[in-house]
């Protein structure tokens, strides 16, 4: 299937989709603490999304080629599941870290994003961990401009990933993203400098690594959906939906408490994301 190039109204609904995504994030932060289940934290986006933004769980019910539909709303990934956990029973408990990854539907279009949670207290090495696979995700982010390429965006993580003694998790990509869920471009993290599809603006896609603190072998449970790895290490992942604009990129996955970017990000367009 070809790329889709978003128009300016397409845009537009872009920004406010995915702004969305980012505040469900923004509202669930303060429910993330132990003695939670991630059940209880599914309901609470769910009706948060429902209810008052009025838009689609994305998750819920999705059911690609090869796959039962998914039974929730959001993904709950904690410590060493890597990403599509399956909210449920699981009581959250001091020193866990926990990816929450949120997909809405608004007017038609889909906003994706993720973020890492600390449970009360996190060990150093998760702390690490998490606040690195951040970094990673905006050194791929930071390459992001007309005629750069896709390798580019996954080279710049892969080596910073690596140096550090982390592995990347090589089967689960970004994608284009839109009036549908998954879209080309795939948006591999890892790759050589130079290669695959060359970036137009227009193009809009995440930028989602998984990133483990051990080898990057990963399983998939019995459900059908959660990956866990295979040494039972922690792995971490963080999400954005970035636009390729004319002199750069734009991330539309802000919101008022998003984490703030590395202070060594540098593009000016991204100031612009996030807005009505």
């Amino acid at each position: 299937m070809p790329v889709v190039i978003k128009t300016a109204e397409d845009i537009a609904y872009m920004r406010t989709a995915g702004r969305l995504a980012s505040e469900v994030l923004d509202y669930i932060t303060p429910f993330v603490k132990p003695g939670v289940s991630t059940g209880q934290l599914d309901k609470l986006c769910h009706d948060f999304m429902t209810q008052v933004q009025g838009t689609i769980p994305a998750p819920l019910n999705y059911a690609p080629a090869g796959y039962r539909p998914y039974p929730k709303s959001i993904c709950t990934s904690v410590n060493h599941q890597v990403c599509h956990g399956v909210p449920g029973d699981k009581v959250l408990k001091n020193g866990d870290i926990v990816n929450i990854d949120v997909t809405v539907i608004k007017d038609g279009y889909h906003g994706d994003t993720s973020r890492m949670f600390y449970v009360g207290e996190a060990s150093l090495p998760a702390k690490r961990l998490c606040e690195y696979t951040y970094e990673a995700m905006w050194k791929g982010i930071e390459q992001i401009r007309p005629n750069a390429t896709l390798g580019d965006i996954g080279h710049a993580i892969q080596v910073f990933a690596e140096k550090l003694g982390f592995s990347i998790v090589r089967e689960f990509c970004g994608h284009g993203i839109g009036k549908k869920f998954h879209e080309e471009p795939q948006i591999l993290h890892y790759g050589r400098p130079g290669t695959l599809d060359k970036l137009v603006p227009g193009m809009i896609f995440t930028v989602e690594p998984m990133i483990n603190a051990g080898k990057r072998d990963i399983r998939e449970l019995a459900d059908g959906w959660t990956i866990v790895t295979k040494d039972h290490s922690l792995s971490a992942q963080w999400e954005h939906t970035v636009l390729v604009t004319e002199t750069g990129y734009e991330v539309l996955t802000l919101s008022a408490d998003s984490p703030p970017p590395p202070a060594w990000v540098k593009n000016g367009d991204m100031a612009h994301a996030g807005e009505p």
